[in-house]
């Protein structure tokens, strides 16, 4: 937001420097982000009029004007802007003269002729960000040539702040709610204008129109007042100086006075032309379902229908004629059919309070963000708005001073707010600042806020009312620590002890959060790379992966090509090798740790507290959070992956996680059919490993390569009940000698390794140490569709040495169990 400080002059009498005043804003949370000086290097510059173009010999960009700058001689001066003719009034930079940004003019020649100084555009006055041609000043009423360009424009020396006014702070969205801010901490006076609205005249407003408020839910409360005898012109030139600084356009004398009380005090309003109404008068309702409107933008808006987002149920509110035919967008934007033009000569000023959650979801739907939208859906003043009216009335009987004010204004009202108090303790505030202050310290500070304040008999507390003009402040016993926040702000943080935060308990990682670093650090440990790629896919990537079912849209994306956010990090991991790969980085190990969405349809989160009061429940999109591993650095990618996982299920000390060859046709998604497999714990698949299928790394750019790939769904594989983990326990080591065995036993490619080697393990009993698959073979002598597992066994004793026919019969156990699966021994 923009604040001129020539507008906050109007209510305090702020006379400090401004970088001061920037500090103080700074400390009160309404942060400056930029002081713009308007005004300055114009010192010099007066109005010409030009007597003659001519064009140069030898040059077709820049022309010979000569102009009258009041003085005794014409001034010839070199120009290269076409927007101008002979009669014109333009600015004129003398010779000498310094314009904004240091930059002085001097005589130059040019093209062999002289240029005696300088006419210049908007931007090169920084008036305006027009530096296409030359500001024409023609139509300045009392404009002439040798006058000072400040004085024919009315141009006075001004800072223009800009700030960023945070969400929660709705009451500082206008220049009285800064300069009530700026005004208590500094302790000055604080006044709002004055200007009395005309003395109404003439018939009764309910003879000329009516009002009609048939939603109350969004609209809690509607007036409105009719004016006669308008006469729509340009604005007082103080008037659209200020619109025009706090960064709004000037357009006629009505919209002007309208958008200048909303800036000024933070209530939009809206003038309509009460003839161009079908019929005269306003009835507020909810916004039919599929019900359209083209509003003042142009554009045919679609009402009434949900949105996506949450709670999004589609209920507008629309602002129609008497007939009922929409005319506005309510607390949004006005309809086209309505707008003031400049043959109006009656208005119909409508002020209301709109329910901040409906105005938010209206405007967030219908991608509408306007500044009144934008004030309506944080929350206004509802008791705010007759000052509003009546300072409109005041602004345009100041341009037009034969308007009439009708008598009678109507106001229709459902449940509005209302101010209410809190009993806040001294002691509550002390306790939670760090302070010594009193009741009546407390009263002093936010006193000047608007709050009312009361002290106890006894002096221990004081009974604050928060105005309506403060919705940020809930009621007790939330609001105690809003209105203790307002407590510090106003008396200055800087002004408060530092103290060294305390809590009953330590921060920490939670068991989730650790072992997720640990596999960030496991990784990194294998060579591996963190990589971070877009959520955002295109419907080209999800068919490449043949997934099926619908994927989540994305209503506003960034990319019309990039609407779908991915189900699979498959597509981003192998796009990033390509890309390693086109720099000569071929050998390249990467993950990714990030969340892959499902349709709610397929896999949705319930979501409670949706809807109109949070009264019904939502579906939103499932989110699970997954670790993709993509090896692009091993002759054999398909076994590079399974050495990975099986590190990772090492340092996380997972077990029952089986390596499962997919059924025929229902491989994981992207994977070589006869080269991957599903991870599988109990009857929960908790990922996928294998090789990248050569054609979709082809179609992702990474040409002929091969990419070995490891999927796991964090959110199953750490939680320990879905899939355990080994005991910490300590072992003692024995003391006595080990032996190993080695077994080679032949099974279909069905059956998987895991499964044998968990049938080992329980065939071993406690005397197995450890146990390693160390070879596998396939060949014409093992036969078609089956492989040879070689697994190397070691028996260990804790009290004595084993004997060879002990270790005969825990092999003969251990091929015998292994027969139960179909295995064969070499």
């Amino acid at each position: 937001m923009r604040a001129p400080l020539s507008w906050l002059r109007d209510f305090a009498p702020f006379e400090a420097e401004p970088a001061v005043l920037a500090a103080t804003l700074d400390d009160l949370g309404l942060v400056v982000e930029g002081i713009e000086v308007v005004g300055e290097g114009i010192d010099d510059v007066v109005v010409a009029r030009v007597l003659g173009i001519s064009a140069i010999e030898g040059a077709d960009r820049i022309r010979l004007t000569e102009v009258d700058a009041g003085g005794d001689e014409p001034v010839e001066v070199v120009c290269g802007a076409t927007n101008f003719a002979v009669g014109d009034l333009v600015p004129l930079a003398p010779v000498g003269a310094v314009l904004p940004g240091d930059f002085a003019i001097a005589r130059r020649t040019m093209k062999g002729v002289v240029s005696n100084g300088m006419l210049c555009s908007g931007a090169e006055l920084g008036l305006s960000e027009d530096g296409a041609g030359l500001l024409l000043l023609t139509d300045v009423d009392g404009a002439r040539p040798g006058m000072p360009l400040a004085e024919a424009l009315g141009i006075e020396r001004d800072v223009v702040f800009d700030l960023t006014v945070e969400g929660n702070r709705p009451d500082a969205w206008s220049m009285a709610g800064v300069a009530r801010d700026l005004a208590g901490r500094l302790g000055l006076p604080f006044t709002l204008p004055l200007d009395a609205a005309p003395t109404p005249s003439g018939e009764p407003a309910a003879e000329l129109a009516s009002v009609v408020l048939e939603d109350r839910e969004l609209c809690p409360r509607l007036t409105a007042r009719v004016l006669t005898g308008v006469r729509v012109g340009p604005s007082p030139r103080w008037l659209a100086r200020r619109l025009t600084l706090a960064g709004m356009r000037p357009i006629n004398n009505v919209v002007d006075a309208s958008n200048y009380v909303m800036l000024e005090l933070g209530q939009p309003t809206h003038p309509y032309d009460l003839d161009r109404l079908a019929g005269p008068g306003l009835v507020v309702r909810r916004a039919r379902p599929g019900e359209t409107l083209v509003t003042l933008d142009g554009v045919e808006r679609r009402l009434g229908t949900p949105g996506r987002g949450l709670g999004d149920t589609g209920q507008d509110c629309v602002i129609c004629d008497a007939l009922g035919q929409p005319v506005g967008v309510g607390g949004v934007m006005g309809g086209a059919s309505s707008e003031i033009t400049p043959d109006t000569t009656r208005v119909l000023l409508e002020a209301a309070y709109f329910t901040p959650m409906a105005i938010a979801r209206t405007s967030k739907r219908l991608g509408l963000r306007t500044e009144a939208s934008a004030r309506f859906e944080r929350g206004c003043d509802p008791w705010g708005i007759d000052r509003a009216a009546e300072r409109f009335c005041a602004l345009l009987a100041a341009s037009d001073p034969a308007v009439v004010l009708h008598p009678g204004t109507f106001d229709e009202r459902g449940d509005v707010p209302v101010p209410f108090t809190l009993d806040l303790a001294v002691s509550r505030v002390n306790g939670l600042l760090g302070t010594d202050v009193t009741a009546e310290a407390v009263g002093r500070l936010l006193g000047p806020l608007g709050f009312g304040t009361e002290p106890w008999d006894d002096g221990s507390g004081v009974t604050v009312t928060v105005p309506t003009d403060r919705p940020d402040v809930r009621p007790h016993p939330h609001g105690l620590a809003d209105v203790i926040e307002e407590v510090a702000r106003v008396a200055g943080y800087a002004a408060l002890d530092r103290r060294q935060p305390s809590w009953p308990q330590p921060g920490g990682l939670t068991s989730y959060q650790s072992d997720r670093r640990l596999v960030r650090q496991v990784l990194c440990g294998l060579g591996a790379s963190e990589a971070w790629t877009p959520s955002f896919v295109g419907q080209a990537d999800q068919d490449r992966l043949g997934l099926a079912g619908p994927s989540v849209a994305v209503a506003n994306p960034l990319d019309a090509n990039e609407r779908l956010l991915r189900r699979s990090q498959l597509p981003g991991l192998v796009r990033a090798v390509a890309y390693n790969a086109e720099r000569r980085q071929p050998a390249i190990r990467l993950f990714e740790v990030g969340t892959v969405f499902s349709h709610p349809d397929e896999r949705g989160r319930p979501v409670e507290r949706s809807g109109a009061g949070g009264s019904s429940t939502a579906v939103l999109p499932g989110e699970r959070e997954m670790l993709s591993v993509a090896l692009a650095a091993d002759d054999d990618d398909a076994r590079s992956a399974v050495a990975a996982w099986q590190v990772v299920a090492a340092a996380l000390r997972l077990e029952g996680v089986e390596v499962q060859a997919p059924v025929e046709g229902a491989g994981p998604p992207g994977l070589h059919p006869t080269r991957s497999a599903w991870l599988v714990a109990g009857t929960t698949t908790v990922g996928s490993l294998g090789e990248v299928d050569p054609a979709l790394v082809a179609e992702l750019g990474a040409g002929e390569g091969r990419v070995g790939w490891l999927e796991v769904d964090l959110g199953l594989v750490l939680d320990p009940t879905v899939v355990p983990r080994a005991s910490l326990a300590a072992r003692l080591p024995s003391r006595y000698p080990s032996s190993d065995i080695d077994l080679a036993l032949v099974v279909d490619d069905q059956v998987p390794a895991a499964r044998v080697a968990q049938t080992l393990r329980h065939a071993g009993g406690p005397l197995l140490e450890r146990l390693e698959l160390f070879d596998v073979f396939r060949g014409p002598a093992i036969g078609s569709g089956r492989r040879s597992l070689a697994f190397r066994l070691r028996f260990c004793a804790d009290d004595h040495t084993l004997t060879d026919a002990e270790v005969a019969d825990l092999r003969r156990a251990s091929i015998e169990a292994a027969e139960a699966l179909g295995a064969v021994l070499r």
